[in-house]
């Protein structure tokens, strides 16, 4: 029943901070519009289809900080210090999460809330039907803008370590509630603040940014489709 009660919260809270943040950045909002247009060609949106609540599918949005097509050259999903494809304007964008902002849309529409998992790009591992139980727990809560992961190392940990947060978040949740997304939203505008953990580590530095994203793609699938194992969860520190 407890637990009923705080899913209710939660959606209550995604719905009102969400709906109050776009009308107060609106402002802001219209002033990054502006300068990614005037900074290089393309949309000012970037859409995204990505993995939610029981892996369903929905277009993510954020600022665009890349080139158009971004996706398809270089590194692909992954994002190393100095990349060639991001904007001048996205590199900003980036270091302040600013680019995250227009995900509050996918809150109000309730695509995703404001702290849960984040959402995965829908082949970034692999199969969904396939995945192990480990892989699978993390999408029994709806997908969100920051969680435990973010503020646990962001883009500094690997999506192993990443799942193992998420499903610390999950089992977690169901004993601390709202209160538990308090502490994680006020964890997070500490990191944005640090501009922390912002690109992936490389594998070996010697490879290539294209080498090295291929290498990682490729363990991320392995390890997300190995046969189910037991492995005790770390409750988090209240």
């Amino acid at each position: 029943m407890w637990y009923f009660i705080n899913r209710f919260f939660k959606r209550f809270f995604d719905i009102f901070l969400s709906l109050l943040a776009l009308i107060i950045l609106l402002p802001f909002f219209l002033i990054i519009a502006l300068a990614i247009k005037i900074n290089s060609k393309g949309p000012v949106f970037f859409k995204q289809e990505r993995r939610t609540k029981n892996g369903r599918i929905f277009k993510m949005y954020k600022f665009r900080s890349m080139v158009v097509n971004a996706e398809s050259m270089g590194a692909g999903l992954f994002n190393y210090e100095n990349d060639p494809r991001v904007t001048k304007v996205g590199r900003f964008l980036r270091k302040t999460s600013l680019d995250e902002l227009p995900q509050l849309w996918n809150v109000l529409k309730g695509d995703i809330s404001l702290v849960g998992p984040r959402p995965s790009v829908t082949y970034e591992l692999g199969d969904y039907d396939t995945l192990n139980s480990k892989y699978k727990k993390r999408f029994t809560m709806r997908g969100g803008i920051t969680g435990l992961a973010q503020i646990k190392g962001r883009n500094e940990n690997c999506w192993d370590e990443k799942v193992t947060y998420d499903n610390q978040y999950v089992d977690s949740f169901k004993k601390q509630g709202c209160w538990l997304d308090i502490k994680i939203l006020f964890g997070t505008v500490f990191k944005v603040f640090k501009k922390a953990d912002i690109y992936e580590e490389k594998q070996d530095e010697n490879m290539s940014d294209e080498e090295s994203a291929k290498a990682a793609e490729e363990e991320i699938i392995r390890i997300a489709h190995l046969p189910d194992e037991e492995e005790p969860q770390k409750e988090i520190e209240k």
